[in-house]
């Protein structure tokens, strides 16, 4: 049955300045469009596809209309319109034979065709008759949408594809000078309704994830070193709404969030994981899940869902694992997963997150060029699995009963349930009299950030925000390499290295001395944010120093004393004021010293180039070694935390 046009035309245009970025086909989507349209005269390639206009003939050169990949992004957005722009051409198609019977207005159509019963036949209604004839209707072009007319005034039929074309181009804003061959290309995915939807539930997505204009909360991506964050801050500065709005800039919030409160009596790893009970009325082993392990299953099968390998391999010197293999174009489409664990420090973080913290360190990308590997030891064991009586009840709980997940669910049986590499773990934390204090071995496993200095709240921008969140994604690697630099401005690590062995030099042979896991973890941070000149290397050490560094101070002034008797935190100033030049000196007004923020950007109108975008702001540590300092010399002891 037709529909109306207008009533789901697209309400805007298409193109616009912020719609002029590229994108790439990922491997399975190229496959797949070559397989439906490479035989009609279409090729496919990472980020510009084409179509032969006219083929080679003898001598003749074949002529070839470039498309870029950002085509099948607009294509996507306007499915729904295009398909059933379509249906009209459909029956046009049949009816063209008969053209002399579609001239006039649309009762005149209308009347010629109800005279002909063979015509009468490509309508399913009344209602489908009257809407064709509108379209058709030679002096109303209100319901053509700014097609051609399809019938010229000697009953000569136009050819279908053009006039099709000149209605979907209108639409975008594409004008013909710019490309005809998107109408084409749309006209041929409409006549290719399998390839047309697959490329509508690729880019559906994508549009709604990160290529149209995002919310005011949440714009471009900034890669994490790790995949576990404290969120540390007083209460009221919206340290779970952030998590929450992190989850929202995926297009599909409910699939990719899930809020656990974590209870104060919590003291061991069932409280979050899950555990065995035999209390059935058979006496029989039955596994008791939890909202957490339902939404690392969840994080399984997004990976799944994007067509990803999940397979055992034989991981060297560790035996047979289960690894996730794939390309980067296809991993690029794999959505972040955010568990938030409100109000984490209610419990003791070291007994009820005993097992994730042991596994984490496990985690193990391995890359050879655009080829990847990820592997990680269970959360859930195998033998715990074989433990369990009823595993198709464990299976329907893990949400893994779809037959598709027949070969998934086997493999997690033999080899456990591992840390999915896009599970992203961020817990809201208050440091006051309800709560517990966190050791070193969790702040060495996680990014700390003090809420108010990463994400300050600013009153001033209550009703007109002046800056953006950026949207945060897991990392992609385990362990750096000088690979992983060779396109920063450390091309090889050495300036992070001296940067880090300054730094531990304060540090020796006190409680605060870091190890291989720190140098590691800082590198892992160059590779993440790629910087391209020294101001952004120096937020990248800046932003180490307040993630990873200070937050493992704390102390009176015994303590806080270095191994030659000196003030720890006076040494640390001196040190950082000379590695962090010129941020460490650069005031509040001096912009073209002051160092970009790495998580945040200015709100920019559309168009504006990427430097424009950038938020320059202080040195974060400069001012947290201050405040660390000022509360020993008031209170006696002073600590990161606020």
């Amino acid at each position: 049955m037709l529909r109306k046009l207008d009533e789901i035309k697209l309400k805007q245009p298409l193109v616009n300045k912020s719609k002029l970025f590229d994108y790439r086909l990922t491997s399975e989507q190229k496959a797949a469009l070559q397989e439906q349209l490479g035989s009609i005269g279409y090729g496919f390639d990472t980020f510009t596809s084409f179509a032969i206009t006219d083929k080679e003939i003898d001598d003749k050169p074949a002529n070839y209309a470039l498309i870029p990949n950002q085509y099948f992004v607009f294509a996507s957005e306007m499915f729904e319109f295009a398909s059933e722009l379509f249906k009209y051409f459909e029956i046009y198609e049949k009816l063209r034979l008969h053209s002399n019977s579609l001239l006039g207005n649309s009762e005149q159509i209308k009347s010629n065709i109800r005279t002909n019963q063979d015509l009468m036949k490509c309508f399913d209604s009344e209602s489908d008759l009257d809407l064709f004839a509108r379209f058709l209707d030679k002096d109303d072009a209100k319901f053509r949408l700014g097609s051609k007319r399809l019938i010229n005034d000697q009953g000569k039929p136009r050819g279908s594809r053009d006039c099709f074309g000149s209605v979907i181009l209108k639409e975008i804003n594409l004008p013909d000078a710019s490309s005809s061959v998107f109408g084409r290309l749309v006209y041929d995915l409409c006549q290719n309704p399998s390839t047309y939807k697959s490329v509508y539930d690729a880019y559906s997505l994508a549009t709604k994830d990160n290529l149209t204009v995002k919310s005011d909360i949440l714009v471009n991506e900034a890669v994490l070193s790790k995949p576990f964050l404290l969120l540390a801050g007083i209460s009221g500065t919206g340290k779970t709404r952030f998590v929450r709005e992190q989850a929202k800039a995926s297009g599909q919030f409910n699939e990719t969030y899930c809020l656990t409160s974590v209870r104060p009596d919590w003291h061991e790893p069932s409280d979050l994981l899950g555990y065995i009970s035999r209390l059935a009325k058979d006496g029989k082993a039955e596994y008791i899940t939890t909202d957490v392990l339902q939404f690392v299953a969840k994080a399984w099968r997004g990976i799944a869902d994007r067509g990803l390998s999940i397979e055992v391999q034989d991981v060297e010197e560790q035996g047979k694992r289960l690894v996730v293999t794939g390309e980067r174009d296809v991993l690029e489409t794999v959505l972040p997963y955010w568990l938030c664990l409100d109000e984490m420090n209610l419990a003791p973080v070291e007994q009820y997150f005993a097992d994730y913290l042991s596994v984490l360190e496990t985690r193990e990308w391995q890359w050879d060029g655009d080829a990847f590997t990820y592997s990680s030891d269970a959360l859930l064991k195998p033998t715990t699995i074989s433990a369990v009586a009823d595993k198709s009840k464990l299976r329907a709980d893990l949400g893994f009963e779809s037959s598709r997940y027949d070969k998934l669910w086997q493999l997690i049986c033999d080899y456990g349930l591992a840390i999915p590499f896009n599970l992203m773990v961020a817990g809201t934390v208050n440091m006051d009299e309800t709560t517990h204090g966190f050791s070193r071995k969790v702040i060495d496993r996680a990014l700390s950030f003090d809420f108010g200095a990463f994400f300050p709240n600013d009153y001033d921008d209550f009703f007109t925000p002046s800056s953006c969140n950026k949207r945060l994604s897991y990392p992609i690697w385990s362990q750096a390499s000088k690979a992983d630099l060779v396109n920063t401005i450390d091309t090889d690590g050495s300036q992070t290295v001296a940067f880090l062995s300054a730094v531990n030099a304060v540090l020796k042979n006190t409680p605060f001395e870091l190890a291989f896991r720190a140098l590691n973890e800082l590198l892992l941070a160059v590779a993440s944010n790629q910087p391209q000149d020294d101001l952004t290397l120096k937020a990248v050490w800046d932003d180490f120093m307040m993630c990873k560094v200070l937050p493992r101070i704390e102390g009176d002034a015994d303590k806080l004393t270095t191994f030659d008797g000196k003030a720890l935190l006076g040494e640390l100033n001196t040190v950082l004021a000379d590695q962090l030049a010129p941020i460490w000196l650069a005031p509040e007004t001096d912009e073209a010293n002051q160092r970009p923020d790495l998580y945040r950007e200015k709100i920019v109108a559309d168009g504006a180039t990427d430097e424009e975008k950038v938020l320059r702001i202080p040195c974060r540590s400069k001012a947290k070694l201050k405040w660390m300092s000022d509360r020993l010399a008031s209170a006696t002891f002073t600590s990161f935390w606020p």
